[in-house]
């Protein structure tokens, strides 16, 4: 009579003593793997990595075989997983010595549901950090966990393949590498949008806008002064530098803008200059009384009042300086807006003029509500 031989029973320090072996020799040969190691019992700690989880055990193909990879990941026989966009990459550490290798691809966000995501979130998501945190309404969480509706995958945008010989459809290795990804979304969230091939930034990018239109609109209903830091820093989602002053000279940044000059420059361009500097006229004479000096004398008098006043010019001059480079950036600006025939908006001039984003649109701010630009659109100005 014959009996069926059953493995050896191997317990679960063995097995992690095993995997921790394995790794120590990957290491050697490849310091860029990334294990999944875990901080206690849970696999997943934040939304994204337990909704991850949620989403594949919910589904009927998987909820049969996806808990067979849930001890592999316990004692640490994933390896390595690499997440890139639309694919993953892992080594499970298996019976064998030489660890599995798995390969999991994932179709990216169709475009339909994409646009829905977006029109969701707007209004309604403040901060990227909070987005990545879990930190949004519960209703929008809704939104993003609907089963073949959300940003999560079906079964049928998941494909996966394995080294090992199991027959089975999804054999542990998988499940494990599924489980896996759960965790590393753990410590990157960013990482699921990359996966699904999106840009995360579209989901609060339309909030950004919609805020800053409200408050655009605000200031031009408000009396004439300057923005608070707050407001500002609100409406551009940056932090305001201290002792930034958003007032410029009204009057040479319009001459630069008209190309009109002040009545003092025209006047004293109209005089015209005889390159001489002006001298000394000498006293006039008195009948019997001295002498006038001579014109050699009168220069030596006159030469220590020149000297006296050479310091006060020099002190004079640093901060004409100063001033004429401040104004020269903000002239730039309202030049390339004003050539500008079909209107031009912050991203075009920080190219063209090499200045910070949050210089750009405080200038753009100040000079609309002068009245030197208007606005032809969303964030396009033209020259007024």
């Amino acid at each position: 009579m014959a009996y069926w031989k059953f493995p050896r029973y191997v317990s679960v320090a063995e097995k992690r003593a095993k995997a921790d072996r394995k790794l120590k020799q990957l290491r050697k040969k490849n310091p860029a793997i990334q294990p999944i190691v875990l901080e206690g019992r849970a696999i997943a700690k934040t939304w994204w990595g337990k909704s991850w989880n949620l989403n594949l055990e919910r589904y009927a193909d998987y909820s049969n075989r996806i808990g067979r990879g849930r001890s592999y990941v316990c004692h640490g026989a994933v390896l390595d997983l690499q997440v890139s966009a639309g694919q993953v990459k892992s080594l499970i550490q298996g019976s064998r010595t030489k660890p599995y290798s798995v390969t999991i691809k994932i179709k990216g966000i169709t475009k339909p549901i994409w646009q829905n995501m977006k029109a969701a979130c707007a209004g309604k998501l403040d901060s990227l950090p909070e987005l990545l945190s879990g930190k949004f309404p519960k209703a929008l969480g809704e939104v993003f966990a609907a089963q073949g509706r959300g940003l999560f995958p079906s079964p049928q945008e998941i494909n996966f393949d394995c080294s090992c010989p199991d027959w089975a459809y999804m054999c542990k290795h998988v499940a494990a590498t599924l489980y896996g990804i759960g965790t590393r979304l753990d410590d990157d969230a960013g990482l699921f949008f990359k996966l699904r091939k999106v840009k995360i930034d579209d989901l609060i990018q339309q909030t950004l806008k919609d805020q800053s239109y409200k408050l655009l609109e605000k200031a031009e209903k408000m009396s004439p002064g300057k923005i608070a830091e707050s407001d500002l820093s609100g409406m551009f989602g940056i932090d305001m530098e201290d002792g930034i002053d958003l007032d410029f000279p009204k009057t040479a940044e319009k001459a630069a803008i008209t190309g009109k000059k002040s009545r003092k420059a025209a006047k004293a361009a109209k005089t015209p200059s005889t390159g001489k500097k002006p001298t000394a006229k000498a006293p006039a004479k008195k009948k019997g009384g001295p002498k006038s000096p001579s014109k050699s004398g009168l220069r030596k008098r006159l030469q220590p009042a020149a000297a006296k006043t050479q310091p006060r010019k020099a002190a004079v001059k640093s901060p004409v300086k100063k001033k004429s480079a401040v104004l020269s950036d903000t002239t730039r600006v309202l030049k390339i807006i004003k050539r500008s025939k079909k209107g031009i908006n912050a991203a075009t001039l920080v190219q063209k003029t090499d200045l910070d984003e949050k210089k750009i649109r405080n200038i753009i701010y100040k000079a609309h509500k002068d009245g030197l630009i208007k606005r032809a659109g969303r964030g396009i100005y033209l020259g007024a």
